[in-house]
């Protein structure tokens, strides 16, 4: 696919946003102001005060003689990154790719996106026409390379377009400062009478590299196609994701359910077809106010079932506030897993976590209250207590080793030990009672003890000496203690119940 950029060039970014939130000075000329080694310069202006002879980096106190009554408003730091942020991922719903061009741009890659809107001219306008209906003045330029659009963007005439193969015809015209140079180089070829960058664009590169560095080279041969160049896009692309542009701004939970179920069959073609499946995926809506509602599922196992994962989305889609529509909607699988889609033919037949009537009631539960938490364990290759089993990363995977059943182990396990007081006849004997929470257990029946050493390869202490023990009313316990006998009974702990 042959690449495509577009440059926007926002002159007036800082000054259009005080505006937007301040109608008032739409026709005050007025500048922003920062401190600069104890005095006051001009950081940006509007086109009031422009037209008066205001430019940025003017001391205020020169800019008051051009404008007795101009207005000062000071800068906060970082607005300019603030809002080119905030654009960039507005912008999202033009193409993909959308990286920020500091100090006062922004870069898209619209290669095979123009199209949608009706070809480039057509999407260029609608660009330009947009901000300017939210008050942001704009300069739009679409070539082949990312130096052309911006050439174009800052030096060329209101919003270009550079035909494909056009950037030599285009760009020669042009200052060299289209180029994106350094100061110092401007100055040099200012001062040999270079005022285009057709005049020294046919020297022999020997002399312009002896003459004005490598980094002039680099930045003519990249605006012409000679040299390849990237832009670092704000989000990144999912593998697997699926865009859906609206005519029209979708505000109704019905229409949303269109729009989902739409994507969901054309993600899910993809990954049936690629023998694979989503454990996670993610829908963000973006908004006409440029906010986006994002909402998740998970699934315990990779699946591609349409009906599944709707499911799963329309639990919630009464999370998300259209406000006033939302335009455009994403839907990217986070995390892909192989899926045996012979398997999946076979689920009918199987029972347990295999069974998808199983699976599906899991997710279900899960999606429908956030702090709902189900977790399968397996057994690790631990004897230690605490670390002989982990939580599961799908109900598919397969438990290995298997799990102990050489000694009795309780059904549940104490995630920190408590402290017990017990009454002991002899040393290593099981204990007659113990105290747990002001309560008093007499014990019947004991076994033991199985004494379980510390991994001191991963952390030191004293051995365990568990006890297998019953009360009179036949409730179980597994009982520890700490290190060998010392005479202490704060030595004793109680790890887990037994059913």
């Amino acid at each position: 696919m042959k690449k495509r950029f577009a440059s926007l060039w926002f002159r007036y970014l800082k000054t259009d946003w005080f505006t937007v939130c301040k109608p008032h000075l739409q026709d005050i000329p007025f500048v922003l102001s920062i401190a600069v080694q104890g005095k006051l310069i001009v950081s940006a202006h509007n086109l009031p005060a422009e037209q008066a002879g205001v430019y940025s980096g003017m001391a205020i106190a020169d800019a008051r003689a051009f404008i007795p009554s101009l207005k000062i408003i000071h800068e906060h730091a970082g607005l300019s990154e603030k809002l080119l942020h905030f654009i960039a991922g507005w912008c999202i719903r033009y193409t993909p790719q959308v990286s920020i061009d500091e100090p006062d741009g922004i870069m898209l890659d619209i290669s095979g996106c123009t199209h949608l809107w009706g070809g480039e001219l057509a999407y260029l306008t609608h660009i330009a026409s947009t901000f300017k209906h939210h008050g942001y003045t704009v300069r739009i330029g679409i070539a082949d390379t990312i130096g052309a659009a911006w050439a174009i963007a800052h030096f060329g005439t209101d919003n270009s377009i550079i035909r494909e193969q056009g950037q030599s015809e285009a760009l020669l015209p042009l200052h060299p400062a289209a180029l994106r140079l350094e100061d110092n180089q401007l100055k040099r070829l200012q001062a040999l009478g270079l005022q285009s960058i057709g005049s020294f664009a046919h020297m022999p590169r020997t002399v312009l590299r002896r003459r004005f560095g490598a980094s002039l080279l680099l930045r003519l041969d990249q605006a012409m196609g000679l040299e390849d160049e990237f832009i670092t896009p704000i989000k990144s692309i999912l593998p697997y994701e699926q865009r859906l542009p609206c005519l029209e701004p979708i505000c109704t939970p019905n229409g949303i359910a269109l729009a989902l179920e739409d994507l969901i069959n054309k993600l899910c073609k993809r990954l049936s077809a690629e023998g694979k499946g989503l454990r996670t995926a993610k829908l963000d809506c973006h908004r006409v106010d440029g906010k986006i509602k994002t909402i998740t599922i998970e699934t315990s196992r990779a699946t591609a079932q349409v009906k599944h994962i709707l499911q799963l989305f329309e639990l919630k889609i009464s999370q998300i506030e259209p406000a006033l529509g939302i335009e455009l909607f994403t839907l990217g699988a986070s995390k892909v897993e192989a899926a045996d889609p012979v398997q999946e033919n076979l689920w009918d037949n199987r029972i347990g976590l295999k069974s998808p009537l199983v699976t599906e009631l899991l997710d279900r539960l899960k999606s429908r209250d956030s702090s709902c938490e189900i977790l399968r364990y397996v057994p690790s290759a631990h004897y230690w207590p605490e670390r002989s089993m982990r939580i599961a990363a799908s109900t598919d995977e397969v438990a290995s080793p298997d799990w102990q059943t050489e000694r009795p182990r309780p059904t549940r396990l104490l995630r920190v030990p408590e402290r017990i007081i017990v009454t002991a006849p002899i040393p290593d004997y099981p204990p007659l009672l113990f105290r747990y929470k002001g309560d008093t257990y007499t014990i019947r029946k004991a076994d033991g003890p199985e004494r379980i050493e510390r991994e001191w390869w991963i952390d030191p202490g004293e051995h365990r000496d568990y006890y297998a023990v019953e009360d009179i009313e036949g409730r179980r316990f597994w009982l520890y203690r700490s290190g060998h006998y010392g005479g202490q009974a704060d030595e004793w702990f109680l790890h887990g119940f037994f059913a």
